[in-house]
C-alpha cells in the first residue's frame, strides 16, 4: 500500500531524522560506492518501498538512458523508518520522490528547502471504493456510510467533505489498514486506496464502484520528484539530464509495458510479474494524458498546486502558515527539457 503522508512536518525533527537514517541509507549503496570518471552518481530517494511506481526509473536504468546522460542513478528505497524528505533536505541524497504532493507543501511550510521540478503521475490514483449493493458514486453518497480510511488519509477525507459541504457527523469514519477485509465483512461500506493497487483491490470483484478523489474536486499530484533549491540551482544540468532520461524511461514503459515489467521484476525479484503487469497498465494511464500530450511527460499545472495550497490552508494544515507557490514548485527543469520530454497521451 502506498502511503499518503499528510502529517505535519517539523523542521527540527526532519533534519534530526536525516542524521538518524543516514547510516542506513548509505548502506544501501551498491558495492564499489560512487561511480568513477565523468559519470556522476545520483541517489533517488523514494518515499516508500519500491514497486511499479518505479517502472519508468527502472526502464531508464536498464536501457542505459541514465548512462547516456553520464549519470549513475541509484534508487534508494524508503519505508516506515526512513524519512526521505529529511534525507534529501539534508543534502545526503540528490533527488527524491514522494507518493503525494501535500507532503512537499507541508515540508516547505516548515521552511524545509525542497521543491518539485516534475511529477510522475498527472492525476492522483487515490479513490474510495464501494460495492454495488451500497454504491458511492458521488461525494454526497458518503452520507450515512461507514468509511474506512488509513489514519494518514484523514486529511484527504476532510478535504473531500469540506469541498462538498459534508459534516463529519453525517458519516462514520473507521480506521483500517491496507486490506479490503473491512468492506467484505460489513465493517465498512467504503474503503480507500490507490486504483493502481490492482492486487489489493481484486477481492472487491469487477463490479466495484470507484469514486476518485480527483474527480470529486480534490486535485492532487502523485509521485512528484523534488530536490533542494540549492541542487536545482547549482546542479541544473544533472537534474535536467535525470529528467530527460526519466521521460524516455516512462515513455518506453508506456509503449513496451511487458518488457518494462520484466526489467522491474529483474530489479526487484520479490515482485510478482503478473501482479505488476496488471497494476502497471493502470498506473500508466495516470502518467500520460492530454497534458503530457501537449506539454510532455512530467509536466504540471501551477494553478493546481496553488489550488492545493489554498485547500490545505483552509483545512488549517499549515501550522507555520501556508507556503508560497514559488517555494513549492519550479518550472526551470521542465522549461529546459521542453523540447525532448515525451509528448504522448
Amino acid at each position: 500500500m502506498r502511503r499518503l503522508a499528510s502529517h505535519q512536518l517539523r523542521r527540527r525533527s526532519l533534519l534530526q531524522g536525516a542524521a538518524a537514517t543516514g547510516a542506513a541509507a548509505v548502506a544501501l549503496l551498491p558495492a564499489g560506492g560512487y561511480a568513477q570518471g565523468k559519470t556522476q552518481t545520483v541517489n533517488l530517494q523514494l518515499g516508500w518501498l519500491a514497486g511499479n511506481n518505479q517502472i519508468g526509473e527502472v526502464s531508464a536504468k536498464h536501457l542505459g538512458y541514465f548512462e547516456e546522460e553520464k549519470l549513475n542513478v541509484v534508487i534508494q528505497p524508503g519505508g516506515p523508518s526512513i524519512d526521505g524528505v529529511a534525507i534529501v533536505a539534508s543534502g545526503r541524497h540528490e533527488i527524491g520522490q514522494v507518493s503525494s504532493s501535500p507532503s512537499l507543501m507541508l515540508a516547505v511550510s516548515q521552511k524545509i528547502p525542497v521543491m518539485c521540478f516534475a511529477t510522475g503521475l498527472q492525476q492522483h490514483p487515490y479513490a474510495y471504493f464501494s460495492l454495488p449493493k451500497k454504491p458511492v458514486r458521488a461525494p454526497r453518497d458518503l452520507v450515512g456510510k461507514k468509511v474506512g480510511i488509513q489514519a494518514t488519509a484523514k486529511v484527504l477525507l476532510n478535504a473531500l467533505m469540506k469541498k462538498h459541504d459534508i459534516a463529519e457527523k453525517d458519516l462514520e469514519i473507521v480506521i483500517i489498514g491496507s486490506e479490503m477485509t473491512p468492506i467484505l465483512t460489513g465493517q465498512t461500506d467504503v474503503v480507500s486506496g490507490w486504483i493502481s493497487n490492482t492486487t489489493t483491490l481484486k477481492p472487491l470483484g469487477p463490479d466495484r464502484v470507484d469514486l476518485r478523489l480527483w474527480d470529486a474536486g480534490v486535485r492532487l499530484y502523485a509521485l512528484p520528484y523534488y530536490a533542494t533549491k540549492d541542487t536545482i540551482e547549482k546542479k541544473a544540468e544533472m537534474v535536467t539530464g535525470f529528467t530527460r532520461a526519466m521521460s524516455r524511461g516512462w515513455e518506453y514503459a508506456l509503449k513496451n509495458t511487458d518488457k518494462a515489467v520484466d526489467f522491474l521484476v529483474k530489479e526487484y525479484p520479490n515482485l510478482k510479474r503478473d501482479d505488476e503487469l496488471e497494476g502497471s497498465k493502470v498506473l500508466l494511464t495516470f502518467a500520460f494524458n492530454a497534458n503530457t500530450q501537449a506539454n510532455g511527460w512530467g509536466a504540471f499545472d501551477p494553478a493546481i498546486w496553488q489550488e492545493q495550497i489554498k485547500l490545505y490552508d483552509e483545512l488549517k494544515q499549515f501550522s507555520a502558515g501556508p507556503p508560497k507557490l514559488e517555494d513549492v514548485i519550479t518550472t526551470k527543469i521542465l522549461d529546459a527539457t521542453k523540447g525532448v520530454r515525451a509528448k504522448v497521451g
